[in-house]
């Protein structure tokens, strides 16, 4: 049997990948306002949610309106772009791999649920999913309030699921769920402040699959 009934999956880094057109547009942002480039390490290495503190920590401006003004920018970009992203390798397959097992599936998700709906659709995943949460909003502030909706809806008890993300919110929302975690290092977050949380770490979706199905 399988050692758990779901998985609930992060939706950018942990499948979509990502993290490289992130990068690229705010660091053109940052230029913009008269900021240094923004290299990829140094994303990797302050990214974190809410998203306003990683603004605040790149040297952009975050009160008198102007978070909301430069995410409004950030997403007005990431819109036109975001279809340049692909799923990380492996995904696909994982996901069709853990149906035929009979495990349920879930995307939890820091995007706005309109958006995620239509990508999720683009990628022709929208139909594995039993359930798909997101925000109602644009500025990524988190998500254990639609985590605990999310497992409420579930059914789920302590531990019957597990959480894959690729940043240490993750591991905050399974805890707030009463879900296991597993993080995958190729998304937002470095993969050195992933491993130094303590939180299970795995670099592929084979290793993430030894997990879940042991």
């Amino acid at each position: 049997m399988p050692k758990y009934k779901h998985v609930i999956w992060d939706w950018n880094g942990t499948l979509l990948d990502d993290a490289k057109l992130c990068c690229k547009i705010i660091g053109d942002l940052a230029v913009r306002n008269g900021l240094p480039a923004v290299t990829f390490e140094q994303y990797l290495n302050v990214f974190t949610f809410p998203v306003r503190e990683y603004y605040g920590a790149l040297g952009f401006p975050t009160d008198n309106g102007e978070f909301e003004r430069l995410g409004k920018i950030f997403i007005e970009e990431y819109e036109r772009k975001k279809f340049e992203a692909k799923l990380h390798e492996g995904a696909r397959e994982t996901i069709e791999n853990l149906r035929e097992k009979g495990i349920g599936q879930s995307v939890l998700s820091a995007y706005s649920i309109d958006k995620l709906n239509e990508i999720l659709r683009y990628f022709g995943l929208a139909d594995f999913f039993d359930e798909i949460a997101g925000l109602d909003n644009i500025y990524a502030e988190g998500k254990i309030l639609i985590g605990k909706k999310l497992i409420e809806k579930l059914g789920l008890r302590n531990k019957e699921a597990v959480l894959v993300g690729d940043t240490l919110h993750d591991a905050e929302v399974a805890e707030s769920i009463g879900a296991d975690v597993v993080l995958i290092s190729h998304g937002h977050q470095h993969e050195a402040r992933l491993k130094k949380s303590g939180y299970p770490v795995v670099a592929s979706f084979d290793e993430l699959k030894e997990i879940i199905l042991q």
